[in-house]
Parts: C-alpha cells; structure tokens; sequence
C-alpha cells in the first residue's frame, strides 16, 4: 500500500490524449480488466456480454453548466469567470456563484461586464476564488445556456465547439450543477442502455455535481495530507432501496464510487470529502466503468484501492501499448473488485 504521491505517476505520449469524441457516440474501446488473468482488448459495445441481469449499474445524472463565461472591466480589460459553484438563488433573487476568475486587479467590490449583466464581485476567498453576485439573474440555468461556454479540461488544448454542447453531455443528463462530466458515462448510448435493461440490468441514478475538486491536482507527496474539495450529492430513495437488496453493485464512473462508498458510510449527508485511495474498504461497489485518468491523480489512486496499484498500472502501460485513448474523450475500463459480489460472465471476462 503506497501513500507516496510519485508511486501513481505513468507515462503517457502526448498524441494518445484524446482531443475529440470518436465522430459516433459509443464507438470507443473496452479494456476489460478480470479479477484474475490478463486484460483483454474490445469495442465498448462488449460491455453487455459482462452482464448476467441481476446487476445494479448505477449512472450520476448531473448535467455540466456552460460554466466558463468570457467579459471584461469597465476599463476594458478581459476577464474570465468560471463557475465551480453555482447558487441559483431563491425565486426572484440575484443568482450567485463561486467561481475562478482571470483577471489584473480584481478583488471585493469589483464590476464584470458580463454577457447581459454586471456582476459584483462580493468576496474573495484566495488562489483565484471568488463570490460573484449577478443583478438581475433570476434564472441562472438560462442566463449561463446564454452567455456560457462549456468547461472543457484544460488538457484538451482547444475552446469549446457547437459539438461539445452534445458530445461533453451523456445521454442521460438531468441535474444541473456540475463543471466537468462524469466522463465514464459520456460512451452510453439510449440504445445501449436499453439493451442492459431488456438483458435484466436495473438502472439507477445518484447525481454528483463534479466541483472544484476535480482541477485540483495533489501537491503534496504523502497522500495521508492531501485534503479532498467538497463535492455535493443526493442518492434517490429508489437508489437507496436497490443498495440494499443485496444485488451487485457497478458504478459508472468514480464519481459515481465516490458518492455511493459516501452515502452507505453516513445515509443523511449530502456532500463529501472522501479520498479513496489503496487500504480503503469498500462496502458498496463491485465494479467500476471508467475512463483513464491522469497520472499522480485522485482517480488513479481510486481505481487502484478498487484492484490493486500494480495491476492498475500494468492496465494502463496495456493500454499505452495497444494505442487506446486517454482522458475524458477517451476509451473506458471495466474494473471487477477482487472479493466483490459481481461475477459477470465469462464472455465479459
């Protein structure tokens, strides 16, 4: 069991990084990773074989904001506000935000000229963060659909498109609040997910809206000091139901992991600072649909709790090796907990 951050580091050639979707939803790749044995190579469609129809495969419906929001001062300088934290506000109040915001000389007190509004800076919290009240936003979801772009991460090296307005969104998105996507979940397609219900699988929501945390990156060299940002989330009641009944558990993303190994530990909170990391018990998920993450980061830490740091970072050299892609608008994992309740198939590996 490593605490060393410089212990999850992984080498990754830069033209693997996946700048774009694949040009369909879903036709990306399946590393599929067994409890025992080698990992094995397939199209993401092959995902249905690794079920027997008595899992729980279990989605986060948040929906990404169009967070980033481009203005300038009243001197004329530009600057940037990107939402990490939205506060829509009562019926008929002024929307607020927590957010980053870039910019010379901007502190308590300061204007924005925003798309449609002058916002107010109210509070400075360091290292960028700022509270921002918007005069006449009463309908934040609407305001920023306006005057937004979506929140692509910064290694994909490239502004937001009219594509990503669809293709950085899954299917099944329905809470508004998040600032990154629950990328595990963007290769789902309606048709892909009708076929896991027609097969038995039951289909559940949790909703996590991804914060600030997720462009934090660990500074510090022994993890037991790094500190998790607040994240905030809700498990429905007819979630909460299929939790216990016993049947396995598969998460669709580390967000996902993160919300459901939260909710089982304390049933009445709704947010989380939880580090799952190597030595972490699980007493919820069974396996995990994911993407590959960066190298040194929080999720590369999870997915190696869930099976193993050398066997994770074998699957990822495998990857390397086999010229899958990385990262948010890349190729996917299937991950079984050694131990866990979910079997599959031997066709799912």
């Amino acid at each position: 069991m490593s605490t060393r951050r410089q212990d999850y580091h992984f080498e990754l050639p830069d033209e693997l990084i996946a700048r774009r979707p694949p040009s369909i939803r879903g036709e990306s790749r399946l590393l599929r990773l067994p409890v025992d044995g080698p990992p094995d190579i397939a199209p993401f469609s092959a995902l249905l074989d690794a079920f027997r129809g008595d899992e729980v495969l279990v989605l986060n419906d948040t929906r990404v904001i169009p967070a980033r929001v481009r203005g300038q001062k009243p001197t004329g300088g530009a600057v940037e506000l990107f939402v990490v934290e939205p506060h829509p506000g009562a019926p008929g109040e002024d929307a607020r935000v927590r957010c980053l915001l870039r910019g010379k000389r901007l502190g308590p007190g300061s204007t924005l000229l925003l798309p449609g509004c002058a916002g107010v800076v109210e509070v400075e919290h360091g290292d960028g963060v700022f509270d921002v009240r918007l005069p006449g936003v009463t309908d934040l979801w609407a305001w920023l659909d306006t005057a937004g772009e979506m929140p692509l991460p910064p290694y994909l090296e490239r502004p937001a498109d009219a594509d990503d307005a669809t293709r950085y969104q899954t299917v099944f998105a329905r809470e508004p609040g998040a600032v990154a996507a629950p990328t595990a979940g963007l290769h789902f397609t309606d048709a892909l997910l009708d076929a896991l219900r027609a097969r038995g699988v039951t289909i559940a929501t949790v909703t996590l809206h991804v914060g600030l945390g997720t462009f934090l990156p660990v500074r510090v060299e022994d993890l037991a000091t790094h500190v998790m940002h607040e994240e905030h989330f809700s498990v429905p009641e007819a979630t909460r139901t299929l939790l216990a009944s016993g049947r396995p558990i598969v998460a669709v993303g580390t967000t996902v992991v993160r919300t459901l190994e939260s909710h089982v530990r304390d049933p009445e909170a709704r947010s989380t600072r939880i580090f799952i990391r190597p030595g972490f018990e699980f007493r919820c998920v069974d396996g995990l649909l994911t993407n590959f993450h960066l190298p040194e980061s929080t999720l590369l830490m999870l997915v190696s709790a869930l099976v193993g740091r050398e066997r994770i970072l074998d699957a990822y050299a495998h990857a390397v090796a086999q010229r899958m892609r990385f990262f948010s608008y890349g190729d996917a994992m299937l991950l079984r907990r050694p131990g866990g309740r979910w079997t599959g198939t031997d066709t799912g590996r």
